[in-house]
């Protein structure tokens, strides 16, 4: 058989080149997509990459010197097995190192599919380049396989509705524009995905002049804003209230250092959103739980209590599962100061005292210099006493945790199928500290902003903007691409598997150490337990009995079947974080728990009424 040999034109570079250079720069590591005609010369280019990385392997490979970007590392092809698939890793990628997450799919189908992993990305906020071709511009108008002009299938309008920044390059000349103007937009408030839908012949021309011209490091550079007529309010405010609580959202993450210092300064209990979760660890002694959907009864009666004054919520675009269905009495209400790097989140708290606008970072720094260096520390006192008696704020785990007696029983159940409780407190205990958990939409949601509680922060990573079935699937790969030496836990049902799970494949292919945890009850559950919750018909829930462990041997994955809790304790999960390649934990649970999804129910009763 003979060898592969690469041979191409010495000073070949073409704009799809240029591309790859301009990502280089910025740090881009991974570039996840479906290969397909129209996207080739963009494949061609990342494909110049990888022969330049590994010159040894493609001794004939005419090497260009003019390409090269000095000092940057060079991005590499990931291919997924389904353009959301790409979209989700891009997703998790980016929030795990906070680089641009990038993902590209060919015409018609190609870029269709992507759609719902961008919308996520779009409804969660998280900066994503987009790239999809077109017929070269010629053709355009002719009905080629796969046309996605605006005279056929005009893809460039379906993503106009999901992206930040959405363009069609018509011209060589305004690609390098158009790609600057895009990864601005990516990063500028409110951040999210862009969209850049370039035809065939311009990917596959050769630049003018072999290589990049700028360095567009500087396009990110991060600028810092304060609106300091309102932050005086607020110093103000702080400092004649009797009792504060804080109420962070998903939006925390560039400020939490400080946001948990100015906490401790003030002794102030800190109160999250399902998605702001992930920036407080259970250990921290002034976590009173997680409000609005599946959260606590701690959470709500610590913003309910008579003499609180203040509630400042940062970080939180206030939407229905970070309200608990816009609450009044506990959250949206006189008493809310709400403080936003995105303006466009004020829109939804018009009843709030005080508005706070400018880089979170720098409004609580000067929050900590004001009430240091004016002498006027406040301590609160807020003790546990504030919190119904009935409710455990700190667990036999060594961590603040917000169970009832009966929900605590439920998670050291011996019962057979397994309760769901039990499984979230099994996983909880068993991996490592430093665990990325991703947690897919479903009845997943509801067991895990319960039950899980990771002890460290941002381990805890959960779309719900868009609440799209196989993210957390394709996240967690991108999450372990961009970060190989800690483990990542995807926990998701046996739904949203049947959806995605052809995604394991990846992380066989690259060896990443993922652990795929399946709810497995034979249902799409959250619809099942709505549907009875909620007085509806009981239909469409069912699925067929899957041995998803056998799927995932077959595969080329490790897949573990466990039937009882004693399961557990036969599993050596140190041995599965450092394993080669990924795992599948298939879990057979008892479906007939229902999930704490009670809020979510009354808001769709109180819609289904017309209220």
């Amino acid at each position: 058989m003979k060898n592969f040999v690469f041979e191409t034109e010495s000073n070949k570079y073409t704009f799809s080149d240029l591309i790859i250079d301009y990502l280089a720069q910025i740090g881009v590591e991974y570039v996840f997509g479906v290969p397909g005609g129209a996207i080739e010369p963009l494949f061609d280019a990342l494909a110049r990459e990888q022969y330049r990385n590994n010159p040894r392997n493609f001794p004939n490979y005419k090497h260009n010197v003019r390409s090269e970007v000095r000092g940057f590392s060079r991005p590499k092809l990931i291919v997924t097995r389904h353009e959301a698939g790409a979209a989700y890793m891009a997703d998790g990628y980016t929030r795990e190192t906070g680089k641009l997450g990038v993902c590209c799919a060919t015409t018609g189908p190609g870029a269709t599919n992507l759609i719902t992993g961008v919308a996520s990305a779009y409804a969660d906020r998280i900066p994503m380049l987009v790239i999809t071709p077109q017929t070269a511009l010629p053709n355009f108008g002719k009905l080629g396989l796969q046309e996605s002009s605006g005279d056929a299938i005009d893809v460039v309008t379906m993503f106009d509705q999901c992206t930040r920044y959405n363009t069609l390059v018509s011209h060589q000349d305004q690609l390098e524009g158009k790609l600057f103007n895009a990864i601005m937009h990516a990063y500028q408030r409110p951040k999210g995905p862009v969209h850049l839908s370039i035809p065939m012949d311009i990917l596959s021309s050769d630049h003018p002049l072999g290589c990049s011209s700028f360095e567009i490091g500087s396009l990110l550079r991060k600028t810092t804003s304060l609106e300091t007529q309102n932050l005086m309010a607020l110093c103000q405010l702080v400092k004649t209230s009797r009792k504060i609580v804080l109420f962070m959202g998903g939006g925390c993450g560039e400020a939490v250092n400080e946001i948990h210092s100015f906490a401790k300064m003030i002794d102030a209990p800190i109160v999250t959103s399902p998605t702001g979760k992930r920036w407080v660890g259970s250990n921290n002694p002034l976590y009173r739980g997680v409000f609005g959907f599946s959260g606590h009864n701690s959470a709500r009666e610590t913003l309910m209590v008579d003499d609180v004054d203040l509630v400042i919520a940062v970080g939180t675009s206030l939407g229905e599962l970070s309200t608990g269905g816009w609450d009044k009495s506990a959250l949206l209400n006189e008493k809310l100061v709400h403080i936003e790097a995105t303006m466009e989140n004020f829109t939804r708290s018009p009843m709030a005292c005080l508005h706070v606008h400018g880089t979170l970072s720098e409004i609580f720094r000067h929050l900590i210099y004001k009430l240091k260096g004016e002498g006027e520390v406040v301590s609160q006192n807020i003790s546990n006493d504030n919190v119904n008696p009935s409710i455990s704020l700190v667990s036999n785990r060594e961590e603040t945790f917000f169970l009832s007696k009966s929900e605590k029983k439920k998670c050291d159940s011996n019962s057979i199928p397994i309760k769901p409780q039990r499984l979230i407190k099994e996983i909880e205990t068993r991996f490592p500290k430093d665990t990325r958990f991703y947690i897919d939409a479903g009845n997943a949601w509801a067991w895990a902003i319960h039950y899980l509680n990771p002890r460290e922060t941002n381990r805890f990573q959960i779309a719900m903007g868009f609440g799209a079935m196989g993210w957390a699937i394709g996240a967690s790969v991108g999450c372990a691409f961009g970060n190989k030496g800690e483990p990542v836990v995807c926990l998701t049902g046996d739904g949203s598997y049947l959806m995605s799970g052809q995604e394991i494949t990846v992380a066989i292919q690259h060896k990443l150490s993922v652990i795929f945890v399946i709810l497995n009850d034979s249902s799409l559950g959250m619809v099942k337990h709505g549907q009875r919750l909620g007085g509806g018909e009981q239909i469409g829930f069912e699925l067929p009995l899957v041995d998803y462990a056998a799927m995932a041997n077959a595969m080329g994955a490790n897949g573990v079947t466990i039937k009882s809790p004693d399961d557990f304790s036969n599993i050596d999960f140190k041995k599965l974080c450092e394993r080669n390649g990924p795992t599948l934990l298939d879990v057979y649970i008892d479906g007939e728990e229902v999930p704490p999804i009670g809020v979510r129910m009354k808001t769709l009763d109180r819609d289904s009424k017309g209220n």
